[in-house]
């Protein structure tokens, strides 16, 4: 049974909202230095929100202590939409939840972009506000994405952990449709020993338990570098069950030939003290796994699933065929 931390099956705004703050938040409790990292993106560009420690701080009206601990202040009020019906009345009327913060965003979350029109609009109302009352307010729009996308870079493979927190969050976003880019998604699996079968029978096979998120493509990880690339074309859970295949499928169809190559790779897994023969596995069928060398130029082998966003990787708007997909992987690097 899987595990979830983080509520499905609801549709409000208010819930969405709420999963996202659940995210930040256990993201600082496992660590306030990567939450700062990520609240930092969100914050002005010349904002300091680090812990001061001074020696002999001289303040005005007041003697001199031996030392001082301080921090600057913030507070980001936060609006969510699902189909970006912000209005400036209502953004308006957060800016009064501000105080005497040193740093004060309103921060708008959507699933898309914010509209130019409409940010302009925004920044408008902000700098009437900022000219007539004296203060500095920002705006910062994000997308729930790009909020998985900075959480994901302010922490690393070894947080084992708080990755298992946002694989759940990512896939509770796509669920829910906070995210729709599977199209350009490519997920990387660690496939050393059975990649000689992988790669002739065009299939991985994974633990029925393991959580995953949409994506169109699956890349073989092995040797410090993805080796191989294809487009996926079915999903289905499969167990052997008296000679027989018990499949339930959950993306495409399975075919007699796929069949056959399920019984390769329970005959090959046997022989490898896997355990394909008896229970449950996932089986993801692509059309076909290129050769690719996608390298990884950091130390260490990545922990667990990692998910690439390939338009992100290749710098373009739409996607080419898989096999000039990976081709152009091989000009590329990852860490």
């Amino acid at each position: 049974m899987k595990i979830h931390y983080f509520q499905r099956y609801h549709s409000k705004e208010n819930v969405h909202t709420s999963n996202a703050m659940l995210l930040l938040s256990r993201l600082y409790q496992y660590s306030p230095s990567k939450f700062f990292d990520f609240i930092c993106n969100i914050l002005p560009d010349n904002a300091d929100i680090q812990l001061a420690f001074n020696i002999q701080e001289k303040i005005s009206g007041g003697t001199v202590p031996d030392a001082t601990i301080g921090q600057a202040s913030f507070k980001v009020a936060i609006e969510a939409k699902l189909d970006g019906s912000f209005t400036i009345s209502q953004l308006r009327g957060h800016i009064g939840t501000f105080s005497r913060e040193d740093y004060k965003v309103l921060l708008t979350l959507d699933p898309s972009p914010i509209k130019a029109k409409f940010k302009m609009q925004i920044d408008k109302m902000l700098a009437e506000h900022n000219q007539n009352k004296n203060d500095y307010v920002t705006h910062k729009h994000l997308t729930f994405e790009e909020i998985v996308n900075q959480v994901s870079d302010a922490i690393d493979d070894r947080d084992r952990d708080m990755q298992d927190v946002l694989n759940d969050y990512r896939e509770y976003c796509y669920s829910s449709g906070l995210i729709a880019n599977d199209w350009k998604r490519m997920r990387v699996q660690l496939a050393s020993a059975t990649w000689p079968v992988n790669k002739a029978l065009n299939l991985y096979y994974d633990n029925v338990a393991r959580r995953f998120s949409g994506h169109k493509y699956l890349g073989l990880y092995g040797g410090k570098t993805v080796r191989a690339i294809g487009e996926i074309i079915a999903i289905a859970i499969i167990a052997p069950v008296n000679g027989e295949l018990d499949i339930d499928v959950e993306v495409g169809s399975i075919t007699e030939d796929m069949k056959s190559r399920i019984w390769e790779a329970v005959g090959d897994g046997k022989n490898k003290g896997y355990t394909l023969h008896v229970n449950k596995h996932r089986y993801f069928f692509v059309e076909q796994f290129y050769d690719t060398d996608y390298k990884k130029i950091t130390k260490g082998a990545p922990m667990g699933t990692r998910m690439f966003d390939l338009c992100d990787v290749l710098g373009v708007d739409k996607l080419p065929d898989v096999e000039t997909i990976a081709q152009e992987l091989r000009l590329k690097q990852w860490q």
